[in-house]
């Protein structure tokens, strides 16, 4: 880019930038020139405030410093002014030669502009002239010069003009053509001037280069350290994370102070806005890590809460309510906790800086307050006023320092005063003459100084208000009120002193800036130190395998779809025939019990004569006279058919499915997860139930032909008989089961059957039994007759079931036709053919829609469906993974700030070589410019 072109980017860039605009953008753009490896020392903030202006954005162009070409038509109209003011000084008296001299000037200027506008117009075809050209421009000027320095001596010069010939000749640039010895004192002749002016175009243009590439360097070099603070204060963010350890951290700013000194009203300036917890009692509890975020094309000021997961709260009355709550929810008992509380705030409005707000110290302890609060926010305090944290002591102006708890407690850690700023609150309520005194003192010196404030906020009750409350920024507010206060007093004129929040900020910025860098060799050093112990402890305990949340989460569903593959693989119609056969037999035996043999009875009276007992069932004529047992068996098989084994079969099968998937995930990794458990019972659950809605319909409508007529195969029959007495056999062998518990749970065998015969003689009427029996009968207590009740009915139970089995096995039953003579085998020959109707109905349609289904509803609630917290989440939930991942997030986070670092050293170095450079710089520029 051309210089002209850069110039006319700057001066539109400038235009833009309202004159009377905040002065914060000079704040941000100018920078100190003390090495940044030390403190700052008081006299900087005084000429800092001094250094050039430039408004914001001018810098946009180039990240280094633009150059441009000599511009003669920029130079002339400057000597014009120059040899104004000299003619005008002079008067009458140099009229004589004024004729000469605006001849050879004006010779001397066509000549010159005539050769630069050919040269101009023929430079897009002969670059390479062009520059010879210009090259033989400076040398016809110097051969002009030396012509009409020849040409003057003859005249004569009056003595006010020699004196400032001599006096310019004496302001030359070593660098400029007279080598080091500059322009020689003019002889007689009054054109010597004119004649210098022109010849001291060169000069004059290269300076003004050289000041323009200065400035803009100085604003590359400001724009690099405002990132060098910010990169810092990301990175102690960083740190704070990565562990507890003292070592792993960069310094803050501490602010301490005694209640009612000002320190909120302090915090509340610099960031514009009242957000701080207000009370008549102790409010602050915990300490408000406050972490300043300077964003220049923000559209709004917010702030976050970073542990809280609340960001970008634009409201600061919301931000001051939820910092009460924070610190009202420390109980009374405890009176104040080590358990910070972060808040970030972003604005363009503030500078880059880290700020720790602490309970305000306290001389006496309330009635209402614990006895050891006084105690505890001493300790709190010390804790983080120590080293390398720099600390800002608030005193109001109406405290004598001696009796500043501020001062008393930073001089415990920091005798010298090499880290401590200290701030005078309420400065209006004192005299300027006091005010000045405190800002001067000697006697408790700081190395940093005193910085005055009149940090409230103004307020005017009566009158129109100057800012609005609640969201409303208050900066200007009390920079009008402060600017109004010290230019009111000459006291605070001098630059000895510095004075408001605008200075206080300056101030903050350059000494955090200083003492970051001066740890920084320090913390890489305790960086490398911690990530060699976190390398050892990952490559010795977990072998360098490397994981993180997401990849663990992966890894486990992987696995647990893996499980369930096997599962769907093994869990087929075979298994589903098996537990609707199961739970139809079931169903086959409640039928037979109720219908055919004994039930349980509830007293002690004598039964009902049976008309048709069970024993003459296989020498009934059911085709005559025992029409009871057709109607019997009828009834029971249209009770089977009926029973809505829809609904039951789908339960049944959808139950044994949740079963399953229980116990898959109590076999895998997601059993030390209650969150994925949960996840993955409520994905199965929610499949099942979906289905089963309309699979158990249209299985009732399968099986609906069943329901009025029945016709089984000899096949079917003799499968059914085999069938049966496998059931009847495992009923048998529960009952003499349950039979062989009772007599253990009742006091032995011989006591049982005891109580046995003494309710079968009531029963049968041979004993009288006084009363309902149950308060006790015959000698034995109500809750021995009733286990003696139980043991009947199971006695009874087991001899119908061998006489059954007695029946199934003989040759009557071995014919369909005697089907009621064979109940248990009709039965279970129509369960039969019920279960192989709904077994293949539910293979086809449950299980293959829940194996399908199934995988992808658990990818989308435990992969896709989740947040980055929620995986985090679910990861940390398993201890070692846990340790692991914190082994693994430790060791990228140190690796990611000691690179951080490493750059910021690197640049601090720069920055150290451009201060040793700068001096020198100086020196020359200032020894370039004539006028």
């Amino acid at each position: 880019m051309s210089g002209r072109l850069a110039s006319a980017r700057l001066a539109t860039l400038a235009r833009r930038t309202p004159a009377n605009g905040p002065r914060l953008h000079r704040l941000f753009y100018t920078t100190s020139r003390l090495p940044t490896g030390g403190l700052l020392r008081q006299e900087i903030s005084a000429r800092t405030t001094q250094r050039r202006a430039w408004p914001l954005g001018s810098y946009a162009l180039h990240n280094l410093p633009a150059t441009r070409s000599i511009s003669f038509a920029r130079v002339i109209p400057k000597l014009v002014t120059k040899f104004a003011t000299v003619g005008a000084a002079a008067g009458g008296a140099v009229i004589a030669g004024v004729s000469y001299i605006q001849y050879q000037a004006g010779q001397a200027g066509s000549w010159a502009v005539d050769i630069f506008n050919r040269t101009k117009d023929g430079a897009t075809e002969f670059a390479g002239e062009g520059l010879d050209t210009v090259s033989n421009i400076f040398g016809q000027i110097t051969k002009g010069w030396d012509k009409t320095k020849e040409d003057l001596d003859k005249l004569e010069t009056p003595e006010w003009l020699q004196r400032l010939l001599a006096s310019e000749g004496a302001g030359g640039s070593e660098g400029g053509q007279g080598g080091g010895q500059g322009p020689r004192e003019p002889k007689k002749g009054g054109a010597g001037a004119a004649a210098a002016g022109v010849g001291s175009a060169a000069a004059f243009t290269h300076a003004d280069e050289e000041e323009e590439a200065h400035e803009q360097e100085k604003i590359a070099r400001d724009e690099q350290m405002m990132m060098l603070t910010k990169k810092m204060i990301e990175i102690r963010g960083l740190l704070q994370t990565v562990g507890q350890s003292e070592s792993l951290t960069l310094p803050s700013i501490v602010v301490i102070g005694s209640q009612s000194s000002g320190k909120s009203s302090v915090l509340e300036a610099i960031v514009g806005h009242e957000f701080l917890p207000k009370g008549h009692n102790m409010v602050t509890r915990r300490p408000i890590e406050l972490t300043l975020v300077h964003t220049p094309n923000a559209t709004a000021e917010y702030g976050e809460f970073p542990t809280l997961g609340l960001s970008r709260v634009t409201d600061f009355g919301q931000i001051q309510k939820t910092l009460t709550d924070l610190n009202l929810a420390v109980p009374a008992e405890d009176c104040v906790s080590d358990d910070p509380i972060q808040l970030r705030i972003h604005s363009p409005n503030v500078p880059d800086l880290s700020l720790i707000d602490l309970p305000g110290y306290i001389q006496v302890v309330g009635r209402d307050q614990p006895p050891q609060l006084k105690e505890k926010i001493a300790e709190l305090c010390e804790k983080y006023i120590k080293p390398p944290n720099v600390i800002l002591a608030i005193s109001a102006a109406d405290v004598d320092l001696a009796n500043s708890t501020a001062l008393r407690a930073s001089r415990k850690v920091d005798p010298r005063g090499e880290r401590t700023i200290g701030v005078i609150t309420k400065m209006d309520l004192v005299d300027a003459e006091r005010g000045a005194s405190l800002l001067s003192d000697r006697k408790y010196a700081l190395r940093l100084g005193y910085v005055g404030v009149v940090s409230r906020v103004p307020s005017n009750a009566s009158g129109p208000k100057l800012f609005s409350r609640g969201n409303g920024n208050i900066s200007k507010a009390i920079a009008k009120n402060e600017r109004s206060f010290f230019s009111a007093h000459p006291e605070f004129s001098s630059d000895e002193y510095d004075v408001g929040t605008g200075n206080l900020k300056k101030k903050l910025m350059y000494v955090l800036e200083q003492t970051m860098a001066a740890s920084l060799k320090s913390t890489s050093e305790a960086i490398q130190r911690e990530l060699a112990e976190a390398t050892y402890e990952y490559k010795v305990q977990y072998n360098e395998r490397p994981l993180s949340a997401e990849s663990y989460l992966a890894e486990s569903l992987d696995a647990f779809k893996h499980s369930f593959r096997g599962f769907s693989d093994t869990f087929a119609r075979p298994q589903v025939r098996e537990l609707l056969k199961h739970e139809l037999d079931q169903q086959v035996l409640n039928l037979l019990a109720q219908r055919y043999w004994n039930r349980p009875f509830d007293d002690l009276s004598v039964p009902l004569p049976e008309a048709d007992p069970l024993s003459n069932l296989p020498k009934v004529d059911t085709e005559g006279e025992g029409q009871i047992w057709r109607i019997k068996l009828d009834s029971s098989s249209a009770a089977l058919t009926k029973l809505g084994v829809g609904r039951l079969a789908t339960s049944v099968i959808a139950n044994a499915i949740q079963a399953h998937i229980d116990r898959l995930v109590a076999n895998s990794r997601f059993a030390a997860h209650p969150f994925a458990r949960q996840a993955i019972t409520e994905a199965s659950q929610n499949i099942l139930r979906d289905l089963s809605y309309d699979i158990s319909d249209e299985l009732e409508i399968c099986i609906k032909p069943y329901k009025y007529r029945i016709e089984l195969e000899d096949s079917e029959w003799a499968r059914g008989r085999e069938n049966v007495t496998a059931v009847l056999k495992e009923e048998l062998k529960v009952c003499e089961a349950a039979a062989k518990r009772l007599e253990e749970e009742a006091g032995g065998r011989k006591k049982v059957r005891d109580v046995v015969a003494y309710i079968d003689r009531v029963r049968s009427g041979q004993v009288v039994l006084e009363g309902n029996g149950v308060g006790g009968a015959g000698g034995f207590s109500a809750a021995l007759l009733a286990k003696g009740r139980e043991a009947v009915f199971l006695r009874d139970r087991t001899d119908v079931l061998k006489m059954r089995l007695l029946a199934v096995k003989s040759k009557q039953c071995a014919n369909k036709k005697n089907k009621y003579n064979c109940p248990e085998v009709f039965l279970d020959a129509v369960a039969d053919k019920l279960t192989t109707t709904a077994d293949l109905f539910l293979d086809a349609e449950l299980l293959s829609k829940f194996n399908y289904n199934f995988p992808r509803e658990l990818d989308a609630r435990l992969g896709r469906g989740l947040s980055q917290s929620e995986v985090d989440r679910f990861a940390r939930e398993d201890p070692k993974i846990r340790r692991h991942l914190d082994v693994v997030r430790r060791k990228d986070l140190l690796e990611t700030v000691l690179k951080e670092m490493e750059s910021l050293r690197q640049l601090e170095a720069r920055e150290k070589r451009y201060n040793r450079r700068e001096p020198r710089e100086e020196r020359r520029k200032g020894s370039w410019s004539l006028f």
